[in-house]
């Protein structure tokens, strides 16, 4: 392979104008395919064999247009102190609200008059109007939202407190500015580490086409292959992630290349050769964690992995080729003005030791004790993972300066905690069977209110709504979906979003065992072809999991807990989002194998070629421990942006990434990863002799290019140096 990625190395810088012509005629097309497409629409949102998508298909059949599965809203009214909302002026405005609503957009399915509906609390201080949508919350158009957000401003103005809650309200969150500050933060990083503007603008430069191609075709073919909105998020954030790195340690390589006093040419194909081998096999293990999502067996989420991996499959194409290809057009630029002068040269030949080094050389000293002190410490922050709850939040827990969370308050005092998350329960029967179950539902433990049984024009299907008495995200709430379920028979299903998270969280749950042998297997196979070891790779892998349930005890801590919660702006602690282990999985696997394959493939590159298991070690860290921390650093910096946004689950995801990656490439790859390499020795590269004739030899350290190739630039062995 290196020998391969060395020629098209070359290549690419030769016909440097062609290659960049190419990437840039690619961008175009596909920004003009986004351009021209019709605007993308989310895709519905379905959990295929769960007793709560049984029950919205039921409902899609047997009451046609009633929207089951569509968005809704609740108009929250409260009185002044000392009134009511029975009051003649307060009702007033209440039915013009309704009077408005129904006619502000043609998605409504019904507005319900809270007078008719029993909606008006016991005290009279408070009172709703539920909304219902055709379309879920991410279909609904603009203007729907803007004739709900009027009705209630109206309102507002006329003597009542008027809040606005439900999944209607819901938008994808605004990510730009978070990927701006992002972006300046790794371009300050990648100054600091290149001492170069050109050599710092070339990953980030990169990096935004190769998201702007994947995002764009993502848009282009949203509607071809019903992608939602939703779908460019994670190719979003991965493809700029991957790209950064990616481009970093392929710079970074062809800069020491120089170093070593090879021609642009010969130091252009040998850093395609070398790092571009690691960045080929790291990417791969990406696209295994993101297409690995498809188990899940839930189509928003297997869209989202194959979108994000054919970003990332775009990152590596263009690191293999644009970049090199920019390193032409670059010339000397590319370097600091001191290495240009010949002063830095000198350095980089000599053994003068940097931070890495004297790191290194520390922990080939102390290995037992560093590996004891990470794993105690990881393993002590993994400790709140033992106390996860899964589920997904809701208005419950959103800053109280949004009118969601005043809404979901009003509500809870006004009528109870329950009513913020009522349940549908769907009889596929007649009446009779239909009010059998409204008794056996009263039978049990847990409900404040069940509504009467609500018969289809045909008389074979009925609705009931149950009211909790409990908030939606407790655990008294999913006893009762639990004890409704176990207590009716195979012909009554629950469902609404509360038994919709309650199932999509048990989804996951179920998925993560396999997922996390399917994703980590792969990988195992992939980096025991790389680094010719049966060790290694099992060490990579057990120390990502470590990092991984570290970053998920941290997570628990915080957003469920409450612990150091104002730091981070949680106001309001509850379940821990339900993809978040499968995300952190899918996501942090991917960029810690990154970091593994850059730093130990130095390793077994000077292993290969003779130096010692501990000299291995420390040369590895002199040449890719400065890189792996600067892509480290970028990485925490673009996820800790989303930290400070409002919606709590962003925060949760920006939160939990962070955290991963500041585990996993500062305790794992940089402290436990060459403990146990110099515990092990030379055994760390140790290969059944059966084994290593079945497999075929990648050549990812780049040993064929010891030998003369014959072009332009080509060195002599005793020359080579890496």
């Amino acid at each position: 392979m290196a020998t391969f990625l060395y020629k098209l190395g070359r290549t690419a810088f030769r016909r440097r104008r062609l290659v960049a012509l190419l990437w840039v005629a690619l961008l175009a097309i596909a920004g003009v395919g986004a351009a021209t497409a019709s605007t993308p629409t989310s895709s519905s949102f379905s959990i295929p064999g769960t007793e709560a998508q049984r029950a919205f298909d039921l409902l899609e059949e047997r009451f046609p247009g009633a929207g089951a599965d569509g968005a809704t809203a609740r108009v929250v009214f409260k009185a002044p102190a000392g009134e009511k909302m029975t009051d003649p002026a307060h009702k007033a405005v209440v039915e013009e609200t309704v009077a408005a609503l129904k006619s502000g957009s043609d998605q409504i399915v019904q507005v319900t008059d809270p007078y008719t509906a029993h909606a008006v609390s016991q005290n009279g201080s408070t009172a709703y109007v539920s909304v219902s949508y055709k379309v879920n919350g991410m279909e609904l158009t603009d203007a729907t939202r803007d004739a709900l957000k009027d009705a209630g401003h109206d309102a507002q103005g006329k003597g009542l407190t008027v809040e606005i809650g439900g999944d209607a309200l819901q938008t994808m969150p605004e990510q730009g500015a978070s990927e701006a500050i992002g972006i300046v933060l790794a371009g300050i990083v990648l100054v600091i580490t290149f001492g170069s503007l050109v050599a710092a603008g070339l990953p980030l430069l990169t990096a935004v086409i190769g998201v702007g191609i994947g995002v764009s075709s993502i848009t282009a073919l949203a509607n071809v292959l019903d992608l939602g909105t939703t779908t460019s998020t994670l190719a979003s954030m991965i493809g700029l992630a991957v790209g950064i790195d990616y481009a970093l340690f392929i710079v970074s390589r062809y800069r020491a290349e120089l170093a070593d006093g090879r021609d642009h040419e010969d130091a252009a194909g040998r850093a395609v050769g070398t790092a571009g081998s690691a960045v080929v096999f790291a990417g791969l293990t990406v696209v295994i964690a993101l297409v690995g999502l498809a188990v899940v067996n839930i189509p928003m989420l297997t869209k989202m992995g194959f979108a994000a991996a054919g970003t990332v499959v775009i990152a590596v194409l263009i690191a293999l080729t644009l970049i090199p290809a920019l390193l032409g057009f670059a010339g000397n630029k590319v370097v600091g003005r001191k290495q240009r002068k010949g002063l830095a040269k000198a350095d980089a030949k000599s053994d003068k030791p940097n931070g890495g080094t004297r790191w290194a050389r520390f922990v080939i000293r102390r290995p037992l004790m560093v590996l004891i002190v990470g794993v105690l410490g990881l393993g002590a922050i993994a400790v709140p993972a033992a106390s996860l709850e899964m589920g997904l939040p809701d208005d419950g827990v959103k800053p109280t300066s949004t009118s969601e969370r005043r809404a979901y308050d009003a509500l809870s005092e006004g009528f109870g905690p329950g009513f913020n998350g009522p349940l549908l329960v769907v009889v596929d029967g007649d009446k009779a069977t239909a009010d059998r179950t409204v008794s056996t539902i009263k039978g049990l433990d847990g409900w404040a209110a069940v509504t009467p049984a609500t018969p289809n024009k045909a008389g074979d299907a009925a609705m009931i709504t149950v009211i909790p008495k409990d908030r939606p995200s407790s655990t008294a709430t999913e006893g009762l979906v639990h004890d409704i379920r176990d207590a009716t028979g195979d012909d009554v299903l629950v469902t609404g979003a509360t038994a919709m998270n309650i199932d999509f969280s048990q989804k996951m749950n179920d998925a993560l065992v396999p997922y996390l042998a399917l994703v980590v297997g792969l990988a195992f196979v992939l980096l025991t072809l790389v680094f010719r070891s049966i060790l290694v790779p099992l060490k990579a892998a057990l120390g990502f999991l470590l990092s991984v349930v570290a970053a998920l005890g941290a997570v628990v801590a915080v957003f469920q807990w409450g612990w150091l919660g104002s730091l981070f702006g949680v106001e309001q602690t509850g379940p821990i989002m339900s993809m978040m282990p499968i995300f952190m999985v899918g996501v942090v696997f991917g960029l810690a194998m990154d970091y593994e394959v850059f730093l130990v493939t130095r390793m077994r590159e000077a292993y290969v070629h003779g130096e010692r298991p501990g000299e291995a070690i420390v040369t590895g860290f002199r040449h890719s421990a400065r890189v792996v921390t600067a892509a480290a650093v970028i990485m925490i910096a673009v996820f800790s942006g989303f930290i400070g946004m409002d919606d709590q689950m962003v925060k949760m995801i920006g939160f939990g990434l962070a955290a991963a990656v500041l585990f996993d490439a500062f305790v794992v790859r940089m402290a436990i990863v060459p403990a146990v390499l110099a515990l092990l020795g030379h055994k760390a590269w140790w290969l059944p002799k059966w084994l290593d004739r079945i497999l075929p030899n990648v050549d990812v350290e780049g040993e064929s290019l010891a030998a003369p190739t014959g072009g332009p630039g080509a060195v002599k062995p005793d020359l080579v140096k890496v």
